[in-house]
């Protein structure tokens, strides 16, 4: 399957992509974390909302309602950890179209059962075996159009609305940080903010077991992060950077921030306290980064990705943070 040219994401495609998908997602509320004087100005966007619980519902949204009837009829597939795999079936099963998953093998059990109950079927496959599958966008047995979770031109169009969400919220903001998996969200809301306030900060969030966009960003080119190390940190932090995915990024990214496991999880805990949000661990990558003080003093939009997370591993994360 060759994949579509790259081309850089109109401000009136975002608009189009919102009126498509406004009657699937939520406008997900932006809320201030009040932390006090001594902390940056940190505002949360909530995409833990979302009926999947999950951003990736905004472009998997977009995407599907953009397949021509020849492609529905096909049904879609994707792969994922979870949350592009919930996405993808929601709004598949919205739009009468089969869904298959091919997922990775640990992904929670929360996301798995949640990817069950929209009706997707499920092939699970090692890490290694579904980022291969990512770079060939085919995988034996597997029929139908496939619906890229980052690299896909609708995709990502669907994710940038959430940046026309976040300045209408808040217009003062300086800053917004989000979590890097495969660097799809990130496109589509840096491409929304360049477009309407370029002199905006976009930052990108890493985890220090899997940062190859901070890597990549250093030397200039798309790296393999060769110390990679699975973590609870599953909807983030790849192995590598995707040539094509580094070359949509350079335009509309300021820099990345790479934050240890453990304020990560400072995060979760600081938000669940504060704010009552549980959010899993590449949802807690923005606002552990904004905590370094290195985006700034604010208003910094901190983008909660998602909140899909078994309760008891939240539970022990968030309990085994030293005070």
């Amino acid at each position: 399957m060759t994949p579509e040219t790259i081309r850089p994401i109109a401000l009136a495609e975002i608009r189009e992509a919102r009126e498509r998908i406004a009657g699937t997602i939520v406008r997900t509320p932006l809320i201030r974390l009040e932390l006090g004087q001594a902390y940056p100005d940190i505002r949360l966007k909530l995409e833990n909302l979302q009926p999947i619980n999950a951003y990736k519902l905004r472009g998997a949204a977009n995407a599907v309602a953009m397949l021509s009837d020849t492609e529905r009829k096909r049904g879609v597939w994707t792969v994922s950890a979870g949350n592009a795999g919930q996405g993808v079936a929601y709004a598949a099963r919205q739009a009468g179209v089969s869904c298959t998953v091919v997922a990775i093998e640990t992904a929670p059990a929360a996301k798995i059962e949640r990817m069950k109950a929209l009706g997707a079927t499920l092939v699970p496959v090692p890490y290694e075996v579904a980022w291969k599958t990512l770079e060939e966008r085919s995988y034996p047995g597997v029929a139908g159009t496939f619906v890229h979770p980052f690299d896909d031109h609708n995709f990502i169009a669907g994710h940038a609305t959430m940046g026309l969400e976040i300045l209408e919220d808040e217009p003062k903001t300086v800053a917004v940080i989000a979590g890097i998996g495969g660097g799809g969200l990130i496109t589509g809301v840096g491409s929304a903010i360049k477009a309407l306030k370029p002199e905006v900060q976009v930052w990108g969030a890493e985890p220090e077991t899997a940062a190859p966009a901070a890597l990549s960003f250093s030397l200039g080119s798309p790296q393999v992060f060769k110390d990679w190390k699975a973590s609870f940190v599953d909807g983030a932090g790849g192995q590598s950077m995707f040539p094509r995915m580094w070359q949509r990024m350079k335009p509309v990214v300021d820099g990345y921030l790479v934050v240890s496991l453990e304020e990560t999880k400072r995060a979760m805990r600081l938000m669940a306290e504060k704010a009552r949000v549980i959010a899993e661990g590449a949802g807690a990558l923005p606002l552990a980064a904004a905590l370094t003080g290195k985006a700034g003093r604010g208003p910094i939009v901190a983008i909660v990705s998602g909140g899909n997370i078994d309760l008891k591993k939240f539970c022990e994360l968030i309990e085994s943070v030293t005070p």
